[in-house]
C-alpha cells in the first residue's frame, strides 16, 4: 500500500511540477515593458523620467507579494494563483484598453508576485533536495516568457502593442486556471534511489528548456519572416512547452504496471507475516518503549530551544531572519544585481534607439533568452558542487556582479555590437542572481517561512526599478535629451546613457564584495550540507550493499 501512494504521488508531484513550469513561462510579462514602452511614451507624451516612473509602478505591484508570502503559510497553492491570475487579467487589462484607444490614459499596475510565490514555495518544498534545479527551471522559464511572448507576438500579430498586451491580459489568467487542479503540496523525497529519478527527471525538462530557449534564439536571428512560417514556428513552440507534461503520464504509467503486478501477493510474504509463536513477544513493547522516552527527552531539548535564537541553516521567522547581519548582506547584494539589470530592461526601448536601433525586440529577447540560461545552468551548477564540494552557493552570485560589471563597461564605451553583448552578459548575470539567490535564502533561513522571506527580498526588485530606473535613469536620460513638440522628449547618442552605464557598474562591485562576504560567512553551512548529503549516500550503499 505504502509502495502504491508513493509512486501515485510521485506522478501527481511532477504533473504540479509541469503545470508550474506553464505558470512560469507566461508570468514574466512585466520584464516584457520594452516591447511597448515606445508606444506609451508617444501615446502619452511623456518624458523619460515619468516614463520610467511608470515602470517603477509596474514594478511596485510586486511589494504586495508580501501578502502573498504570508497567504503561502495559510492558503492553499490553488487560491493563490486564482488571485494573481486575476489581478494580471485586470492590470494588463487594463493597459490594453490605454494602448488600443478605447479609453483614456490612466495609472496602470500589475501584481504576478502572487503567481510566482504559489509555484515556487511549493515546488521548493516538494523537491527540497533539488532546490537548485527547481529554481533554475522555474526562474528560466520566468525569464524566458520575455522571449515567449514577444516572438509570439511578433508572428501572429506583427508586434503590435495593443495586441501584445491583450495576450499578456489573456494567457496568463487560462493557465492559470488550469494549474488551480494540479499544483498541490506533496511528501518530499525521503530516499537515495528518489533523489535519483528527481535529478533524471529535471535532466530532462533543463534540456527541453533549452532546445526551446535555441528554438527562440535562432527564429529571432531569421530574416524575411513570413506568415506561413511564422504559423509553423508557433505551433512547434507550443509543442515544445508542451512536452514535458510526458514525464507525469511516465510516472504513471510506470506505476500503474507496478502496482498491478502487486494485486496477486507473494504466499512467502504472506507466510512471513504471522508470528512463529503467538505468546512470544517481538519486542514491540520494548521498541515503544525506548520512543516513549526518546520522545521525552527531545521535548525537553526543544523546549530548550525555543528560548535561543535559530542559527543560519534553521527555521527563521521573518523578524529573526530581518534580526541577522547575514539577511542584509542578501538584500543589499540582491538589490545591486537585480536593480541594475531591471534598469536596463526597462529601458532597453530607449537605449536601441539612442544608439540608433529602429526596432529592439531582439535586444529585449536577447535579455530574455540569455537570462533563462544564466537561472538554469546557474540553479543546476551551484546545486552539483554543493554535492560535490560544498562550494557556498553566493560564490556565484560573486561571480555573476563582477561580470555584469563588464557588461555596463561595454554598453557605456557603446563600440559597434556592444549592444548585443551588453544585452547577453547582463541578461545571463541576471538570470544567476534570480535563480542563486531564491535557494540560498531557503539554506540559511530554512522553509518554514520561506514564502514570506522570499518575498521580502523580491522587494529589490520594485526598490531596484525605482532608484536605477526611476531616478538614476530617469533624470540622467533627461539631462541629456530635447523636448519635442507635445511634452516629451528624445536622445540619440552614446552619451544618453553613458552616466548610467559607469554608476550602476559601481554598484554591482559593490555587490560583489558583499557576495564574497556572504561566501565567506556561509561556508561552514554548505559544509554541513555537503557532509549531511555524503553520509545520507553512503549509509543507503551500505544498505544496498547488505541487502
Amino acid at each position: 500500500m505504502g509502495f502504491e501512494v508513493s509512486y501515485t504521488s510521485s506522478a501527481g508531484k511532477w504533473l504540479g511540477f509541469v503545470t508550474a513550469v506553464w505558470v512560469q513561462a507566461i508570468s514574466g510579462n512585466n520584464y516584457t515593458f520594452s516591447n511597448y514602452s515606445d508606444a506609451l511614451k508617444t501615446l502619452m507624451n511623456l518624458t523619460q523620467l515619468e516614463l520610467n516612473n511608470l515602470s517603477v509602478v509596474k514594478d511596485i505591484g510586486k511589494a504586495f507579494g508580501l501578502l502573498a508570502g504570508l497567504a503561502s503559510d495559510r492558503i492553499p497553492a490553488p487560491i493563490i494563483l486564482l488571485i494573481g491570475s486575476l489581478e494580471g487579467l485586470v492590470g494588463y487589462g487594463a493597459q490594453w484598453l490605454v494602448v488600443s484607444r478605447k479609453i483614456q490614459p490612466l495609472s496602470y499596475w500589475q501584481i504576478t508576485t502572487w503567481m510566482n510565490t504559489a509555484v515556487l514555495v511549493t515546488c521548493i518544498r516538494n523537491f527540497r533536495r533539488n532546490r537548485g534545479p527547481v529554481s533554475g527551471i522555474l526562474k528560466g522559464y520566468v525569464g524566458l516568457s520575455t522571449a515567449i511572448f514577444t516572438d509570439l507576438c511578433s508572428a501572429l500579430f506583427a508586434d503590435d502593442p495593443a495586441k501584445f498586451l491583450f495576450m499578456l491580459a489573456i494567457v496568463p489568467f487560462v493557465v492559470c486556471l488550469g494549474a488551480i487542479f494540479f499544483l498541490r503540496e506533496t511528501t518530499p523525497a525521503s530516499t537515495v534511489d528518489e533523489e535519483k529519478e528527481e535529478a533524471k527527471y529535471f535532466s530532462i525538462i533543463n534540456t527541453v528548456a533549452i532546445v526551446v530557449a535555441l528554438y527562440l534564439q535562432v527564429y529571432d536571428f531569421l530574416p524575411n519572416k513570413s506568415e506561413t512560417l511564422a504559423l509553423i514556428f508557433s505551433g512547434i513552440l507550443i509543442i515544445l512547452l508542451a512536452s514535458p507534461v510526458a514525464i507525469p503520464v511516465y510516472s504513471f504509467i510506470k506505476s500503474w504496471n507496478l502496482n498491478r503486478k502487486r494485486t496477486e501477493p507473494d504466499v512467502e510474504e504472506q507466510q512471513v507475516v504471522e508470528p512463529l509463536l503467538n505468546g512470544e513477544t517481538t519486542g514491540t513493547e520494548e521498541v515503544v518503549a525506548v520512543v516513549a522516552v526518546e520522545d521525552t527527552v527531545v521535548a525537553v531539548v526543544a523546549v530548550e530551544e525555543v528560548k535561543r535564537r535559530p542559527v543560519l541553516g534553521e527555521d527563521h521567522t521573518i523578524f529573526e531572519a530581518m534580526w541577522t547581519v547575514d539577511f542584509w548582506i542578501l538584500f543589499v547584494s540582491f538589490l545591486c544585481g537585480v536593480g541594475t539589470g531591471l534598469a536596463v530592461m526597462n529601458n532597453m526601448g530607449q537605449i536601441g534607439l539612442a544608439l540608433g536601433y529602429v526596432d529592439v525586440s531582439i535586444f529585449v529577447s536577447l535579455t530574455s533568452i540569455w537570462g533563462f540560461f544564466g537561472r538554469i545552468i546557474s540553479g543546476s551548477v551551484s546545486e552539483y558542487f554543493i554535492k560535490r564540494a560544498g562550494t557556498p552557493r553566493p560564490i556565484w552570485n560573486a561571480a555573476s556582479q563582477i561580470l555584469m560589471a563588464v557588461g555596463y563597461i561595454l554598453m557605456a564605451v557603446a563600440l559597434p555590437g556592444s549592444l548585443y553583448i551588453g544585452s547577453i552578459i547582463v541578461g545571463l548575470c541576471y538570470g544567476v542572481r534570480l535563480a542563486v539567490t531564491v535557494p540560498t535564502a531557503s539554506e540559511l533561513f530554512g522553509l518554514k517561512y520561506y514564502g514570506l522571506i522570499y518575498n521580502i527580498l523580491i522587494l529589490n526588485l520594485p526598490l531596484g526599478s525605482f532608484l536605477f530606473s526611476g531616478l538614476l535613469a530617469g533624470y540622467l536620460y533627461d539631462a541629456q535629451a530635447t523636448p519635442t513638440a507635445g511634452g516629451g522628449n528624445t536622445c540619440v547618442g552614446a552619451h544618453c546613457y553613458r552616466l548610467v552605464f559607469v554608476i550602476m557598474a559601481m554598484a554591482c562591485i559593490v555587490g560583489f564584495g558583499l557576495d564574497i562576504l556572504l561566501a565567506a560567512k556561509t561556508k561552514n553551512i554548505y559544509t554541513k550540507i555537503y557532509r549531511s548529503r555524503r553520509s545520507k549516500k553512503s549509509s543507503s550503499s551500505t544498505e544496498s550493499n547488505g541487502h
